[in-house]
């Protein structure tokens, strides 16, 4: 590997997304990331989607680049093994990253005896340790009760794992944080991250909180319009959907040129008494901009309704399934952030590099993830400095495979 974090090296204990898509994150760019798993492989070794012969194709979007030991992690030389490879020498090493219960000798207690320096992140469910996901976190946020149709009763759940992927990446950013705080102290540390927290603190950046103590409202749903300003979908001839926005002047004006609706929005203005270029009265025109837009969607295919918004420059996109987004020539097929990749034990199809571009490095192309223990005779024998008779008694006892 020869991206920017080459040498860095994390030893990681991981399931289902967050902490999985942390390490994955930082293999992206460079860094020499360990996966350990139990000789019958992790809790979501086989979790959907997979293929028609079981594999996961989720498991392997989640741990592209990575390095697999398989250990039984019941034995105690399992655990022995483990400990010393968290803790193995070397400025790059020491970084431990897990959401597995960080106690008995997965403890930081336990492991910075065997080096005091030692950096590590626990996920966990929330502040007091209690078991959580995505979609049990989720339902504390409010957001399932202002999602989907107005009218609606009852919570609409996210499909998308929001909460875990924020958690991810801000568990990357965490690790980092805390090796450059260790390369300027000498000092390693423990990293508590509440998977709850984190949405928590996402909730309180983005208003809903301040909105709900200070104006005391429990916000309505919307349905699929952006709530403060204009953003809704609307339904061509043909049956496509298209979402169509405006957040400035000139979104405004384009919006106006690609579908001649310039003297509407000047009646708009002129009857409601609003100035459509700030985002309130568009809010409070919405009914109206709706009115003016709806039926020129309508009239027209998507061909000729995508035609007329781009080459006009408006905010626009759209609607795909998941199979017409891996078949995109823009988005994906054209997208130099793409890969064919062949995952074995998968097959061939796109996969996604990091999305960061440093201009001091090439972009790395995305690695296939690994084999459950694919890795593990060179990473006893390199980071552990084993003997192969030593790897071999190992292998004999079924402490690794």
């Amino acid at each position: 590997m020869t991206g920017i974090l080459n040498g860095l090296r994390i030893v990681e204990g991981s399931a289902f997304i967050a902490a999985p898509m942390a390490g994955m994150t930082l293999a992206q760019l460079g860094a020499d990331v360990i996966r350990f798993d139990d000789l019958k492989g992790g809790l979501d070794s086989d979790r959907w989607p997979v293929t028609k012969d079981g594999a996961s194709i989720y498991w392997a979007g989640l741990n592209k680049g990575k390095r697999s030991i398989a250990v039984d992690l019941r034995n105690p030389k399992g655990r022995e093994l483990l400990t010393a490879l968290i803790t193995a020498p070397g400025e790059n090493g020491g970084i431990f990253s897990t959401n597995m219960p960080a106690r008995g000798w997965l403890s930081y207690e336990e492991l910075a005896k065997k080096r005091a320096d030692l950096i590590a992140l626990n996920i966990v469910g929330d502040r007091h340790g209690a078991a959580n996901v995505d979609y049990t976190v989720n339902a504390i946020t409010g957001f399932p009760l202002v999602s989907g149709p107005v009218g609606h009763q009852g919570p609409v759940n996210n499909v998308l794992p929001a909460w875990d992927i924020a958690t991810a990446y801000a568990a990357a950013m965490a690790i980092l944080a805390a090796e450059r705080h260790r390369r300027m102290t000498g000092k390693g540390q423990r990293i508590v991250l509440p998977l709850q927290d984190m949405a928590l603190a996402a909730v309180s950046a983005t208003g809903y909180i301040g909105e709900a103590v200070i104006n005391q409202v429990d916000r309505p749903r919307f349905g699929n319009e952006i709530f403060g300003t204009f953003g809704r979908d609307f339904r061509t001839r043909d049956g496509k959907y298209v979402m169509v926005c405006i957040f400035s002047d000139r979104h405004l004006d384009a919006l106006a040129k690609a579908g001649g609706f310039a003297d509407a929005f000047a009646a708009i203005e002129k009857n409601k008494g609003v100035d459509l270029k700030l985002e309130a009265d568009r809010w409070n025109a919405r009914a109206e901009l709706i009115a003016a837009i709806e039926p020129w969607v309508a009239a027209h295919s998507a061909a000729e309704v995508s035609t007329a918004l781009q080459k006009a420059g408006a905010l626009w996109a759209p609607y795909k399934s998941f199979r017409e987004l891996s078949q995109d020539k823009e988005a994906v097929l054209d997208n130099p952030m793409f890969t064919v990749l062949d995952q074995p034990g998968i097959g061939r199809y796109p996969v996604a590099a990091s999305p960061l571009q440093f201009d001091a490095l090439a972009r790395e192309r995305p690695v296939p993830a690994p084999a459950l223990g694919q890795h593990t005779d060179e990473i006893l024998s390199g980071v552990l400095g084993l003997s192969g008779a030593e790897i071999g008694k190992l292998r004999d006892e079924k402490v690794v495979a």
